[in-house]
């Protein structure tokens, strides 16, 4: 799927304008990560961009979560790849990350939330005047941002053997590359 049909596709299963921005910083985060590991960057920006394509149908049923997804995903022709990359994003499900793509993807997600969030609390509120060190400040503080997973932000140095600077820093620069699209 190209990516003009799939930001459609999600556009018609998700009406949240912040959820939307969501799903663009992710896909962003994701294209960032596969230019660093060599990587197919639209496929990697596909599996950001569509992860959260169940969201407002299972907000109510976390447990649902990325399952629907995946097969919401596998009836629109989607590579397998990138649906098991969706499935395995919600660690509820208890099914480890396998694959680099579902790794990222896993790791990707909460470190999007916690850069907004970053950011929202700067005195400017944009990305460009976000470091990466006020990014780990922040990272350090239990009562900031509480709904982020600071654990499985940690994974990315057993899963992708990378520094939390670097994962930071790669994550703040690609979502810098999309502020205008974020409002930030």
């Amino acid at each position: 799927m190209e990516r003009e049909k799939a930001l459609q596709f999600l556009n018609e299963n998700i009406k949240n304008p912040n959820l939307i921005k969501h799903s663009l910083a992710v896909e962003a985060i994701m294209r960032g990560l596969a230019d660093f590991f060599g990587e197919d960057k639209e496929t990697w920006g596909l599996a950001g961009l569509l992860h959260d394509i169940d969201y407002e149908q299972t907000k109510d049923f976390p447990e649902k979560h990325s399952l629907i997804g995946f097969d919401m995903l596998k009836k629109a022709g989607i590579s397998e790849n990138i649906c098991q990359a969706v499935k395995v994003h919600n660690y509820i499900h208890g099914e480890l990350p396998q694959t680099l793509m579902e790794k990222s993807l896993y790791a990707a997600d909460p470190l999007s939330g916690l850069i907004v969030a970053s950011a929202l609390v700067i005195p400017s509120k944009k990305l460009s005047d976000l470091t990466v060190e006020n990014i780990m400040n922040r990272f350090k503080e239990k009562a900031f941002a509480r709904s982020v997973n600071r654990e499985i932000i940690q994974k990315c140095q057993l899963y992708l053997n990378l520094s939390m600077e670097k994962f930071i820093e790669i994550g703040l620069r690609s979502l810098q590359g999309i502020a205008c699209d974020l409002g930030l």
